[in-house]
């Protein structure tokens, strides 16, 4: 822990207990010396800040007609504790009632009560996405809306509901309720680490554009750019796709720009990709997996960790943007 942070939490234990003493002392019963609740108070905070969590997921699951992929999937996920992200498309063909329960369910649905959702176009084969809302409840968000967020330690979390043509959403555009929302709740998290994960990217080398890339969501990738988002994670591709950090423009911004991982290799089938776009690091077009991200409170790293008898893998190491800022602006190194 830096020590501007440890300053910091010095600070307010100290302000605390001069607050508690000018008030007449300790709480009544309070047994523990002011120096012992100081003292357990930094072991807990010291404890938080170095809390670390794992997150894993991918997009494009189970697809009825056939389910080996999404079956290959679910053993990874089974041998990983944690929050899993489930990226959109979840179950083939239509996200009607009878897909969620016979081919999600009965796969990655074992591991429902951990899962985050967000919703692919495929779930809006059923009018206005109703088994997905029906099926998940509060997990997804609001009904009609499902677009939400979450904490994992100093991480930020943000489901986004990327199909921006869906009736009732109301788009993706500046002042649309999600983009409005979505500013709100960056705004009350200004010093977190952020991810967001959506089904649709906006960068993707896919062979056809009109399908991988979504020039929709560039507002909301601003917003997500402007406060120092670190990784946007999709799916829609059926593959694996790893971008260097870049800005909504796709200008190479390896300070402050966010790192794109598409993921839609959670078993439905694979898709081909065409040429690379610039930024683009790393694909892979035959290989079902999960990505697995360690969150740490400065750093993340990621691995791609392929289905049983594949080889394919990617992993590295990033920083958390706005931890990196605070350190720098205190003069201190992440230890």
């Amino acid at each position: 822990m830096g020590r501007y942070i440890w300053h910091r939490i010095v600070q307010a234990l100290g302000a605390s207990l001069l607050i508690s003493a000018c008030h007449g002392g300790l709480a009544s019963g309070q047994t523990k010396s002011p120096a012992r609740a100081l003292q357990e108070s930094l072991k807990a905070s010291q404890a938080k800040q170095g809390e670390v969590f794992t997150l894993v997921g991918a997009g494009d699951i189970a697809g009825c007609k056939a389910l080996e992929g999404a079956r290959a999937t679910a053993k990874l996920i089974e041998q990983i504790p944690g929050t899993v992200f489930a990226a959109g498309d979840l179950a083939y063909d239509n996200g009607n009632a009878a897909d969620f329960r016979d081919c999600y369910r009965p796969t990655w649905g074992r591991f429902k009560d951990r899962t985050n959702p967000v919703p692919g176009n495929h779930e809006y084969g059923t009018p206005d996405a109703e088994a997905y809302f029906q099926y998940w409840g509060a997990q997804a968000g609001p009904v009609g809306k499902g677009f939400y967020s979450f904490d994992l330690g100093v991480w930020h979390i943000v489901a986004l509901n990327t199909n921006c043509d869906a009736p009732g959403l109301g788009g993706c555009a500046s002042g649309s309720p999600e983009e409005t929302w979505l500013r709100r709740d960056l705004r009350e998290h200004p010093n977190a680490c952020i991810i967001a994960f959506g089904h649709h990217a906006l960068f993707s080398s896919g062979l056809f554009k009109r399908h991988a890339v979504h020039p929709e969501l560039k507002q909301l990738w601003q917003d997500l750019y402007a406060a120092h988002a670190d990784l946007m994670l999709a799916g829609h591709e059926h593959s694996y796709e790893r971008f260097a950090a870049q800005d909504p423009d796709g200008q190479a911004d390896p300070e402050r720009g966010i790192r794109e991982i598409v993921v839609g290799t959670g078993g439905r089938s694979h898709d081909p990709l065409g040429f690379a776009m610039p930024n683009s690091e790393v694909r892979d077009t035959d290989t079902f997996g999960v990505l697995k991200l360690t969150l740490s409170p400065h750093s993340y790293t990621w691995e791609f960790i392929p289905e049983e008898g594949k080889t394919f893998r990617d992993s590295g190491v990033g920083i958390c943007h706005n931890q990196a800022a605070q350190e720098a602006h205190a003069g201190t190194v992440p230890k």
